[in-house]
């Protein structure tokens, strides 16, 4: 088994990445291997509805949503971590997951998911709260831990010294671990993923 973890801030080895690390250690510990995915630096657009996705299982924009969506058959569980820009998650990762989960959603159905956000004071439940919105949508069981999936700082070294934050960060890491576990004991008893219906979709104005 195996987790992506992303990382949606500019900096590749910044206050996110210590979160995700913190996370990617447990899960080491309980016989999970991780990946951290940093998404980079360069400009990525956001979806402009051409759905041209829905003819090719891929975006029009050649970048790093492509590049995830090539490579999430790899993985049974994803974290996605984001730094907090106005409370909200940074641009970056807001784009991405934007354009990821409109092309790719049944890729990403029924597996185990979470998000992990980074600040120097306010505005994490805000963003927390925006990145569970993606997971809720897509039939992804979301992964909790003892408190809302946050640590705080204003460098890495600040956030080593958030030790509660830490703990969750290691307590979300023991979860997933578990329910990973747990779905892979109920796949070899000969319990598959639900059947659900066909998609229906209604306007409210009809």
């Amino acid at each position: 088994m195996k987790v992506l973890l992303v990382n949606g801030s500019p900096k590749e080895k910044g206050c996110t990445y210590t979160a995700l690390a913190e996370v990617a250690a447990t899960l080491e510990q309980n016989d999970i291997e991780t990946e951290i995915f940093h998404l980079g630096t360069e400009p990525v657009g956001s979806c402009r509805a051409c759905l041209s996705c829905r003819k090719t299982g891929r975006c029009i924009y050649d970048d790093v949503v492509n590049v995830l969506i090539d490579r999430l058959d790899e993985f049974d569980g994803f974290v996605f971590g984001t730094p907090v820009h106005y409370a909200g998650a940074s641009g970056m990762m807001t784009a991405v997951m934007d354009r990821l989960f409109y092309v790719a959603s049944s890729k990403l159905a029924d597996k185990p998911a979470t998000a992990v956000v980074s600040c120097r004071r306010g505005g994490a439940s805000a963003a927390f709260d925006q990145m569970n919105k993606y997971f809720t949508i897509a039939n992804m069981p979301i992964v909790t831990s003892q408190y809302w999936n946050q640590v705080h700082g204003n460098t890495p070294e600040d956030v080593k010294q958030d030790l509660e934050g830490l703990q969750t960060m290691r307590t979300l890491g023991v979860n997933m671990a578990w329910l990973l576990k747990c779905i892979a004991a109920s796949k070899a008893a000969g319990i598959e993923a639900p059947t659900r219906e066909a998609l229906v979709r209604t306007n409210f104005i009809q």
